[in-house]
């Protein structure tokens, strides 16, 4: 099992934190149904092969296939009813990023590329904050016994319960409480602070939402009826830091929100990052929405490229190397036109200039059709990777399969179940 405990770890630890759900992960049956029947189609004719297990391999295959799922999202996301509505994407821009990210979420064939407004941002919304009384690390300020408290929302009631024991430490009892909130998944999170002095900690209690409805007075509220002296001990039912609305102003008017997140006009997608700020909400160019989708693009292509490139050194295996280079070789002609050129190493980078030179000289048309058979090329290697990631690897073929009896085996091909295999023999 330390094989498999190895490729979890590199996993969580490179890709546990960054790694979020895309909406172009959600399938229905018959797309599940599709991709199985692939995999079955794939491993038709595949030969009994074994693989030298080691660390260099196992991450390897863990950045082939989070790549190949990056890329595929990318081709999802850069999927339209032509080329042209693909790349020309209108894109919101905002003045200063770092107070204010913006995300246009409207209807593309009906949205005023002038538009635009000034947002000012007076206060962030804030969520509510309880910190209980610090307590010796080592003392026994609770006594033995059961110990429950209730935690009311304004929907839900939820009730907690442990049990003290009476050669406990309050350090011992403050984890235990810690570990109750944070694994019941209501909408809390608790973590022990110390006041820095001495040997003590408390708990700090934080909501997950912000922001207070015109006739709510907190988000959540800690009582407790047979364990009132416990509480009371404990501190926790004090509300340190009340949950405080979003106050902002668009073209000087006015707003509150519950959330730092909210839409204008069903339009922009807004996060305010940064209170006492001002910045100016709009639309980029023509060329600089084509520019951002195609850096996009160029850095799916040079990630992978260099994925195969560090496994080629390591492993001496060069056939993903290979297969990403011939994608642009391929094209080069038709997307140099677009501004897309290779460095000496064979990372491709977009010249601007020359992108928009091309553009405003009549040739956009020729521009988008490139640009669209190179990102439908890039998702068809990412189906490929995803399909069969241990095409890539180098592995010793034992046996060719029986031409014409052959049988099924879908799952032989996951790095997952071939390295429980090797580790078993």
């Amino acid at each position: 099992m330390s094989a498999i405990d190895g490729i979890f770890n590199y996993y969580l630890t490179t890709y546990g934190h960054t790694s979020s759900s895309s909406r172009y992960e959600s399938h229905k049956k018959s797309e599940l149904r599709e991709l199985y029947n692939k995999i079955v189609k794939e491993n038709r004719e595949e030969p009994l092969y074994k693989i030298d297990v080691n660390e260099d391999l196992e991450k390897f295959v863990i950045d082939l296939k989070e790549n190949a799922r990056r890329t595929k999202n990318l081709a999802s996301y850069l999927t339209g009813t032509s080329a042209e509505s693909v790349f020309d994407r209108k894109t919101a821009v905002s003045s200063d990023p770092d107070s204010v990210a913006v995300e246009f979420i409207g209807d593309e064939n009906t949205a005023d590329t002038s538009a635009r407004f000034t947002l000012g941002i007076e206060k962030l919304a804030g969520p509510q904050i309880n910190i209980g009384n610090f307590l010796k690390d080592d003392g026994h300020d609770l006594e033995e016994g059961n110990f429950s408290f209730d935690l009311d929302t304004s929907a839900n009631s939820y009730e907690f319960q442990l049990n003290i024991d009476g050669d406990e430490t309050n350090f011992e009892i403050l984890k235990k409480i810690q570990r109750l909130i944070n694994r019941s998944n209501v909408g809390i999170n608790a973590e022990l602070i110390s006041d820095g002095k001495d040997s003590s900690h408390a708990l700090k209690i934080t909501s997950t939402d912000t922001g207070l409805k015109d006739d709510e007075n907190y988000i959540f509220k800690i009582q407790s009826g047979l364990s009132w002296n416990e509480v009371r001990a404990l501190g926790i039912d004090h509300v340190s830091k009340p949950a405080e609305n979003a106050v902002f102003s668009i073209n000087g008017k006015k707003h509150t929100s519950l959330s730092n997140e909210f839409t204008v006009n069903n339009s922009f997608k807004i996060d305010l990052k940064k209170s006492n700020s001002e910045v100016v909400i709009g639309f980029k160019t023509d060329v600089e929405s084509i520019s951002d989708n195609i850096a996009k693009m160029l850095s799916s292509y040079n990630s992978m490229l260099t994925l195969g490139e560090n496994y080629s050194k390591i492993g001496g295996y060069n056939r993903l190397y290979n297969e990403v280079n011939s994608l642009y070789q391929t094209k080069a002609t038709n997307l140099s036109k677009a501004g897309i050129k290779s460095q000496e190493d064979g990372h491709l980078f977009l010249d601007k200039d020359k992108l928009e030179e091309e553009i405003n000289g009549g040739s956009r048309e020729m521009i988008y059709k490139a640009l669209d058979e190179f990102k439908n090329a890039l998702s068809r290697e990412a189906d490929k990777i995803s399909l069969n990631p241990m095409r890539y690897v180098d592995k010793k073929v034992v046996e060719y399969k029986n031409p014409g009896h052959t049988f099924n085996a879908p799952y032989a091909e996951s790095i997952y179940s071939g390295l429980l295999v090797d580790a078993a023999l």
